[in-house]
């Protein structure tokens, strides 16, 4: 998958917005301190969801009060800028971005020690837009062997691009080497009030008391106590 393939199948903007904010909460829950994916409302002024796999891979959806702005990089892409001396993006990455995306350039959260921006896969849409865009006549390196998820690391945005319930559960279970309630995925992805039940469904260990400061920074709705 590339970033191109990627920007066929991302949905409209507040979509994805409820499904970056359904896997945060879902985190919250059952990923505790360390979790992989975020949500916050406190991104400057505007709102961020962020997936970080600890091994130097990571991916952020910036929602600002113009549209939305998609960020990717995997530290092992050839695309890298670390693949030579001078960490230049690779060419075409940027190209047609729109003006109002030009602080997340320069946003330090997305830069190396010396400001610069880095990135494998760079995707967009105005508010308005009916579709998302990536930058023009990007050429992709050929993968590397049978077992390359993607030239620019844009395979990693998969779990935003259809059934998320699904994608979430597998990854649960696989990262994290429990069982996973399915049926209460899906109500935190339907945007359900999070009540006690859910929680506990979730994870034994856990109460909506515990949480609820947290899930309700990220503006999901919660069960009246």
């Amino acid at each position: 998958m590339i970033v191109y393939e990627v920007a066929t199948k991302l949905p409209p903007i507040e979509v994805l917005r409820k499904r970056c904010r359904a896997l945060a909460v879902l985190e919250c829950v059952i990923g505790g301190a360390e979790p992989c994916y975020m949500y916050t409302r406190e991104w400057g002024g505007d709102e961020a969801a962020l997936m970080s796999n600890g091994s130097g891979d990571e991916w952020a959806v910036v929602f600002t009060g113009g549209g939305a702005f998609v960020r990717v990089f995997d530290h092992e892409s050839a695309m890298s800028p670390y693949r030579d001396a001078d960490h230049e993006l690779w060419p075409g990455l940027l190209d047609g971005l729109p003006a109002v995306f030009s602080a997340q350039i320069e946003e330090p959260a997305f830069g190396d020690e010396d400001g610069r921006f880095l990135a494998t896969a760079v995707l967009w849409r105005l508010d308005g837009d009916d579709r998302w865009h990536a930058g023009a006549g990007i050429t992709v390196p050929p993968p590397r062997g049978p077992y390359d998820s993607g030239p620019d690391g844009s395979g990693m945005l998969a779990i935003l691009l259809d059934d998320i319930a699904d994608r979430y559960v597998a990854f649960a279970e696989d990262y994290y080497e429990i069982p996973v309630d399915r049926r209460t995925v899906e109500h935190v992805v339907a945007q359900i009030p999070l009540t006690d039940a859910m929680v506990r469904a979730l994870n034994p260990q856990a109460t909506l008391a515990d949480l609820r400061a947290d899930v309700a920074a990220m503006g999901y709705p919660l069960a009246e106590q």
